[in-house]
């Protein structure tokens, strides 16, 4: 997969794609379908993404606190899996955001992407203020002798599928459900980095990782599923939190006990795949009391994943 950062370097072999358009945080169930329309529209075409990096929201308002589903590296990774041969990465900063709608089209999509068809949801707007909407996105495009596809939204019973969705039924400790939304089960990817070993001292050591751009879902406890590089895959329980009992500060995080593994994570990228919420995150009275009610977690854990496999 082609990966690129600057739409006005866009290589020729990424020309003349079909193309979607959108911030795909997530690549859930939704962007497939909308993939999928793209390349049905356009059977045999290379087919790429333009997204945007940082999310608009980001930009508009910073005060927000993190609410990312996956880092962009791992949407390109979860992008070229669905047959994504080219990921246009623009990055969304202020100048970018002041572009007006037929700039956008004139300048990113015809001169820059030299795309040959787009595909994109019903709801996408573009231009400074999102002037521009699908209506005169396919006006201006077709001028161009571009084809458009207007998809309109995955649904099920609940509404359509959408990334606010998911990262409300994080929030709310539904990872399963989450899960469905997603079509794979939701994950953490972050670097290991060096915590105060006190999961050691419990009898549990932990990888740490920190939450980053990653939206915090709820406190508490998970079973979980680790993946490290190379490939090894070991069942595990973690907390994403502040932990209470110890008071160790304000910043949440992500500790994860992997289970029959011996061995030095430190400064490696793993993915963590939650798969349930065990119970909300606590104070106990003491760290005797913690040891042994992480225990009991991770015997828990041991059975949700056990019942998965």
């Amino acid at each position: 997969m082609i990966f690129c950062k600057n739409w006005r370097a866009v290589p020729r072999s990424c020309w003349r794609a079909a193309v979607a358009l959108g911030n795909f945080d997530g690549v859930h169930r939704g962007h497939v379908h909308l993939m999928q329309s793209l390349k049905m529209a356009r059977p045999g075409y290379r087919v790429g993404v333009l997204t945007f990096e940082p999310h608009p929201r980001s930009l508009f308002r910073p005060q927000d606190p993190s609410f990312r589903l996956m880092r962009p590296e791992v949407r390109a990774r979860a992008l070229e899996e669905q047959g994504v041969s080219c990921v246009v990465q623009a990055r969304f900063d202020n100048a970018f955001s002041h572009l007006g709608a037929e700039a956008f089209v004139r300048d990113v999509l015809i001169d820059g992407l030299h795309v040959a068809h787009v595909a994109c949801g019903a709801d996408f707007a573009f231009g400074h203020r999102r002037e521009g909407d699908v209506v005169l996105l396919e006006r201006l495009l077709v001028a161009h002798g571009v084809g458009v596809s207007i998809v309109p939204p995955l649904a099920d019973a609940a509404g359509p599928i959408s990334s606010s969705r998911i990262r409300r039924l994080l929030q709310e400790g539904y990872p399963e459900k989450a899960a469905e939304l997603l079509g794979r089960n939701w994950a953490i990817t972050g670097e290991v980095v060096k915590g105060d070993q006190r999961g050691r001292t419990l009898g549990f050591p932990t990888a740490n990782i920190a939450l980053g751009d990653h939206i915090e879902p709820a406190r508490g406890v998970y079973a979980v599923q680790v993946h490290l590089p190379g490939g090894r895959v070991f069942p595990g329980v973690a907390n994403i939190g502040r932990r209470p009992t110890i008071d160790d500060g304000q910043e949440s995080r992500l500790e994860a006990h992997l289970f029959d593994f011996d061995g030095d994570l430190y400064g490696q990228i793993l993915k963590v795949e939650l798969f349930a919420l065990l119970r909300e995150e606590k104070r106990f009275a003491s760290l005797d009391d913690l040891k042994r009610q992480i225990a009991l977690d991770a015997a828990q854990a041991r059975e949700v994943l056990a019942a998965r496999a």
